[in-house]
């Protein structure tokens, strides 16, 4: 529909002229003597209203000045009685409080004696012992009192008001009361905490519960309830307990006394200090002089002289209003129908274009007079796609369009195309009549891009996903539903989420718990999960073998949310069956490498240890001799015959450790991790090192500390390290040719923390010639040897068993001033390696 001219919502006889308009307009604006003629009227009579009420005015106000003072002096009593028995059942709690700081009360005495209080007086709810760590000892509630305020020996005080009103009476020592807030099915209470002092220490609370509705019962006289409506009110005026006066009839409230001050009267209650107030409100038992008919009779005849001057005044007002309430709604229907993006076309009956919008007009670059009147084929038409839109247009008219829409091709003026949506309702008139068909139609070139794109992007990431050498697979927390599986998963497991729930068990991930209908009132099934945002937890992995597949697998898991909402799992498992095999042939290579390094430290150490054996094999042979010839001349007594057995048996055991000592030494074996004695460690590796630096002449000193604690290790790897760092020194020493007063290694075990964290370290400190610059960079490299007839692969090994047990190695020169004096070799084993050394076993490092 298009604008129409303010003249056509007017009388036809005034729609021509821009004159008449205005001469119309001048007749309905009433002039400023025509105002001032209808107000002075109702000024007469608005002054006379006001003289009648102002004189009921002053007789209702002295009226109200004597009963507020005869309120006043009732509330201030039944004040006087409420506050005395609010300290004489203080006085009461407080008697208890100090029998139980003399510790002549127990809880069941408690509760007895507050039994009684509570039975004899009924204001008082209940009494709590509350100890210093907010713990009930003791309870007594009345029976009246609803299950949620009652309190069960035991339970912790509940966090709230009343655990903010507990600290207040520990930090002040003091009785205080407080109003919790009610609950929707409780009435309110007054609570009073009565600090508990043990020997000047703090020793908790006893909790008084008052209901205020029965303070209000019992406390206030009689006489005064009858009288008053008494209530009693919070800080924020909000009634607690009692009564109030009926909120007067609305029309009440035009009558000049009705702002008058009411007859009632409020004191704050003491010692209560919380805001507590004591209100009483007069009821109204007689009319006065409102009730006089008089004043009814000047209320009514000055009310309709008013509303008779009124009334045409009003009348005026109304047609103006129309007027501008019509042009305003006309302009906004237009612009709003202006500032639509969804094009609109209306057709009558004979398919013939009736109403164009200005967002039809933009989309087909048609003008609103070039559409308007045109009849099918439009112009809008693609010359192409002409037969099929006239097919839909017959469609349309004869009520067969589709509630979806149709989607169609529109041509512009400039001959381009666009995607466009119609959809066809139709057009209603006032009357009820169908007049035609609406059509709305919308751009959608766009989010058909947009959908393109959206599509391609699908169709790339599938194919990536298929082409991974990763299985990847999707089901939702509490189903066996599997909602994404690419093509590796299928090749696995098939079509099924079995095997991607398998690889969660057999990894160590919770099990979902499937959701029933018999479960859903027990526990949630979703327990224990992140309630944060999923998709920002950390991913859990593990690696499993899969006898199904016979491969080794690395399971990589993840919460997300799927795209329906639902939380959902995701595993990327990933075959590395050829690194376990890997791992497993460097593991087994690691091992022979450590038995073949005690070999050849053995073998270094040979010459040294025939020597070792070559004086315990003398002694016995000297005894043996001796022992002949003595007793071939027949002189030698049974007690010396004895004794020398006895040397000959301790030279022969002798004999048998050093060479069991060097058989456990150079046997291979599993790693074999026990807790083990750092004292009996050193001593081992000590006797056999020792044999070494004799021969070299080199004297050995070493250091325990005292209650080591025992360490999860292999204690033939540690050995190794220590003989092997022993063997070092003694031939840094040798290449150094040090004289005999400087010829010496320490070992020192000492007890250490490294990053906050407790270990044992063990360090060798020689008097050599230190190490070059050039061999610290390459100390640890394997096969890098300074020794002409060395391997290398020693610091190597020994590097690799320390960190194999979770411990780290380092080296450093000992300086005097600027001359190297020896060096240093340390490592370090962490005090809770029981742990962690087993998880390097597990996962094949071995040193």
């Amino acid at each position: 529909m298009q604008d129409s001219p303010a003249s056509e919502l007017l009388p036809d006889t005034l729609a021509p002229a821009p004159r008449v308009w205005r001469l119309w307009w001048r007749r309905q604006t009433p002039t400023r003597q025509d105002r001032f003629a209808m107000l002075a009227p109702l000024a007469a009579v608005l002054l006379f209203l006001a003289a009648i009420v102002s004189a009921f005015w002053y007789l209702r106000l002295e009226e109200i000045d004597r009963e507020q003072e005869a309120i006043k002096r009732d509330v201030e009593y039944a004040q006087q009685r409420v506050r005395l028995r609010l300290l004489e059942r203080q006085e009461q709690i407080m008697r208890i409080a100090r029998d139980i700081s003399n510790k002549e009360v127990d809880a069941e005495e408690f509760s007895g004696r507050s039994e009684a209080m509570v039975v004899q007086y009924p204001e008082l709810q209940a009494l709590t012992w509350i100890d210093e760590r907010r713990r009930i000892r003791a309870s007594y509630a009345a029976p009246s009192l609803s299950a949620p305020q009652q309190r069960a020996p035991g339970e912790t005080l509940r966090a709230g008001e009343t655990d903010v009103i507990y600290g207040l009476a520990r930090d002040l020592q003091q009785p205080v009361y407080s109003q919790p807030a009610a609950g929707p099915d409780s009435s309110g209470l007054l609570q009073l905490h009565v600090p508990l002092s043990e020997q000047g220490r703090f020793g908790g609370v006893i909790l008084g519960e008052y209901s205020i509705d029965g303070l209000l019962r019992y406390a206030v006289p009689a006489d005064v309830s009858a009288k008053y409506a008494v209530a009693l009110l919070d800080g924020k005026g909000r009634v607690l307990a009692g009564a109030t006066v009926p909120a007067r009839n609305p029309a009440t409230q035009l009558l000049p006394w009705a702002a008058a001050q009411p007859n009632e009267y409020e004191v704050p209650v003491s010692p209560v200090g919380n805001g507590l107030v004591l209100r009483a409100q007069a009821y109204r038992t007689s009319l006065g002089v409102i009730g006089s008919g008089l004043f009814w009779l000047v209320i009514a005849l000055s009310t309709m002289t008013a509303w008779m001057l009124v009334a045409n005044w009003r009348h005026t007002r109304r047609r103006m209003q129309a007027q501008q309430a019509l042009i305003r709604e006309t302009n906004f229907r237009r612009a709003m129908e202006n500032s639509m993006l969804t094009g609109m076309r209306a057709l009558d009956l004979n398919a013939r274009i009736t109403y164009v919008n200005a967002a039809f007009c933009q989309m087909t670059g048609w003008e609103e007079n070039e559409l308007v009147g045109c009849t099918p084929p439009f112009s809008y038409w693609p010359d192409e796609d002409r037969d099929m839109l006239s097919a839909r247009l017959q469609d349309e008219l004869h009520g067969r369009a589709s509630p979806g829409g149709i989607q169609t091709r529109v041509k512009r003026k400039d001959g381009t195309l666009f995607d466009a949506r119609l959809y066809v309702s139709p057009l209603v008139d006032a009357k009820g009549h169908q007049s035609g068909w609406m059509t709305s139609m919308t751009d959608i070139t766009e989010p058909n891009r947009v959908r393109e794109q959206l599509q391609a992007a699908h169709e790339r990431f599938t194919t990536v996903l298929e082409a991974l050498d990763a299985a990847v697979s999707v089901t939702p927390l509490g189903s066996e539903e599997l909602l994404f599986a690419n093509k590796l998963y299928r090749q696995w497991f098939g079509g099924l989420g079995n095997g991607h729930l398998q690889m969660v068990a057999q990894a160590g991930v919770p099990e979902q718990r499937r959701t029933t209908g018999e479960s859903m009132d027990e526990v949630d099934s979703l327990v224990g999960l992140p309630t944060g945002t999923l998709t920002s937890a950390q991913s859990e992995h593990a690696e499993i073998y899969v006898p199904e597949l016979s491969k080794w697998i690395e399971v990589r898991s993840r919460y997300l949310n799927w795209v329906d909402g639902r939380l959902a799992q995701m595993v990327i498992a990933t075959d590395i069956t050829p690194r376990r095999h890997a791992e497993e042939l460097s593991a087994a290579q690691a091992e022979r490498a450590q038995s073949a390094s005690r070999l050849i430290t053995m073998g270094e150490m040979a010459s040294s240890v025939a020597h070792e054996l070559n004086q315990p094999l003398t002694a016995i042979v000297n005894y043996c001799n001796g022992l002949i010839s003595r007793i071939r001349a027949r002189q030698i007594p049974e007690e010396d015959v004895l004794a020398a057995l006895e040397k000959t048996a301790r030279q022969a055991q002798r004999a048998g450790q050093i060479i069991q000592r060097i058989r456990s030494f150079v046997k291979r074996s599993e790693p074999n991790r026990t807790p083990s004695d750092v004292a009996v460690m050193v001593n081992e590796a000590v006797e056999l090192a020792e044999i070494e630096l004799r021969r070299r002449n080199v004297r050995l000193s070493h250091y325990v500390a005292a209650r080591l604690p025992r360490l999860m290790v292999d204690p033939i790897l540690i050995e190794q390290v220590l003989v092997n760092l022993l063997k070092n020194a003694a031939e840094s020493i040798e290449h150094a040719r040090r004289p005999v007063s400087r010829r010496s290694v320490e070992l020192r075990v000492i007890p250490r923390d490294i990053d906050e964290q407790p270990v044992v370290e063990f360090s060798v400190l020689d008097s050599g010639q230190g190490l070059a610059p050039e061999v610290m960079e390459r100390l640890y490299e394997a096969f890098f040897s300074t020794k002409a007839e060395g391997m290398g692969i020693g610091l190597n090994l020994c590097r690799t068993i320390v960190e194999s047990h979770q411990g780290r190695m380092q080296a450093e020169n000992i300086y005097n001033v600027t001359d190297v004096v020896g060096c240093r070799f340390s490592f370090w084993i962490p005090v809770s390696s029981a742990i962690n050394s087993v998880v390097g076993k597990d996962t094949g490092i071995v040193a």
